[in-house]
């Protein structure tokens, strides 16, 4: 419930600001939006068309852009920063952390983030050609540099004087690490044993050795993983000579947890998670123009195996009728297959070792269903139709599509992840055309067989 009481609060002050800002209240809007998390802020710029955002983010105080920032989707913030001076960017990232400096830099165009990084103190430049040094989407690139560090031969007392004089903590420290003279990870001490610890102990005395660290080449959702396996809430990163480069902390893991959620679901439908709802109409189409293409393609293609029984069609107008039910089942059988296989392969489940079992397991739930609907059918269609050999050839085909659904639904995500082919974005699109000509094939090739 408080959430739900939020999201309304938000969305009542969207509709005020809106109206403020439509009725020339400069001052108010920019007061409001001045006293607003920036969490909230963000959730404004995202939720109103492109002239009015911009409308918003002149009013907003330059030194609250960068955390602003850091909140927005990609490709809003994207536009945004497209929309500033190169010194503007460089004053509103400094002090960001270093992955969502890299994020920012990522996403803009070739001569702005040259411009951009050539403006940056010689600090933040160097921290995110560190972060830069590493590909996107892994634990490299999404990892902070603001790590405590310790040595093995001081006392406890020691390292909480050292903490003292410090004043503050990076965000989200749960463990100090612990490295040689060379920076090489040797183990971790976490903060809850500093304070119950003797002064006296030495590190060494007190360290965890067992320590799992994540390498920064890794892809960004395997640490999402082990994250939500160990229940961690920061991990060290390291290098092949088991350097210690960094850390990952919770909220990055939550955050690329949720959007690989959003990109499961959104590329379903060919969009791209990060996509601007209230984007360009022209940038927008031309997106969604590409993914209607390709299913223009692949109804084609169906139509075409329609097309070879186009004489059977001609002579029993019934064909005409009951040509959707089989593909429909089988396509929807098969999505089902293909949301299980896409979901266990994001979490890890899927093996080479346990493939074989997985394929078996839904080759034989689709006879089983096969077996149920092509009963049931064939039952409706005989008493309808009164025709013992129509209903035979649609339960014919109702089972052999079941049984390709089951199939298709386990070997297109595994070969298109082994082409190195998101089966989220292009998964459903082929499943579903398997199934309709497997579907038509066995329907129409069945019919003209046993009944022309």
């Amino acid at each position: 419930m408080p959430e739900a009481y939020e999201h309304s609060l938000s969305n009542q002050t969207l509709l005020e600001l809106t109206a403020a800002l439509n009725r020339g209240m400069f001052v108010h809007v920019r007061n409001a939006l001045h006293n607003m998390p920036a969490v909230d802020v963000a959730f404004i710029l995202e939720s109103t068309p492109v002239k009015t955002r911009f409308a918003f983010w002149q009013l907003i105080d330059s030194e609250f852009h960068g955390e602003i920032l850091e909140e927005l989707s990609e490709d809003v913030r994207t536009s945004i920063v497209r929309q500033m001076m190169p010194e503007a960017v460089a004053e509103a990232t400094e002090g960001m952390d270093t992955d969502d400096l890299a994020q920012v830099l990522r996403s803009l165009p070739d001569e702005l983030y040259q411009e951009v990084l050539n403006s940056l103190d010689h600090q933040d430049r160097h921290r995110a050609e560190a972060a830069l040094a590493y590909e996107e989407f892994t634990a490299g690139s999404v990892m902070n540099t603001d790590t405590v560090t310790i040595r093995p031969d001081v006392t406890v007392e020691v390292v909480l004087r050292y903490l003292r004089m410090r004043a503050e903590l990076p965000k989200n420290t749960d463990s100090l690490y612990v490295v040689d003279q060379d920076d090489i990870l040797i183990g971790e001490v976490s903060l809850n044993q500093l304070v119950t610890s003797r002064p006296d102990l030495l590190i060494a005395q007190l360290m965890n050795t067992e320590v799992n660290p994540i390498a920064a080449t890794m892809p960004e959702t395997e640490a999402a993983q082990q994250f939500e396996r160990y229940n961690w809430v920061s991990a060290a990163v390291v290098d092949e000579q088991n350097h210690l480069l960094g850390r990952i902390t919770i909220d990055d893991m939550v955050d690329i947890i949720r959007e690989d959620a959003e990109h499961s679901m959104m590329s379903m439908a060919g969009l791209d998670d990060e996509e601007d709802t209230f984007a360009p109409v022209v940038q927008s189409t031309k997106k969604r123009s590409i993914w209607l293409g390709v299913n223009l393609l692949t109804a084609l293609l169906a139509a075409t195996v329609s097309n070879f029984f186009e004489d059977i069609l001609s002579q029993l107008a019934v064909l005409a009728i009951l040509n959707t039910i089989v593909p429909s089942m089988g396509g929807v059988a098969g999505n089902q297959t293909l949301t299980l296989v896409i979901r266990a392969m994001a979490l890890g489940q899927v093996l080479p070792t346990n493939t074989r079992s997985l394929l078996l397991k839904e080759l034989t739930i689709g006879f089983l269903n096969g077996i149920i609907w092509a009963v049931l059918i064939a039952g409706i269609v005989g008493v309808w139709k009164q025709d013992i050999t129509l209903a035979a050839v649609i339960a014919f085909a109702m089972l052999m599509n079941m049984l390709a659904a089951g199939i298709a639904g386990v070997t297109i995500p595994l070969l298109l992840k082994k082409f190195n082919i998101d089966p989220a974005l292009a998964g459903s699109v082929i499943l579903t055309t398997v199934t309709d000509i497997i579907g038509i094939f066995a329907f129409l090739g069945s019919a003209a067989l046993l009944l022309s």
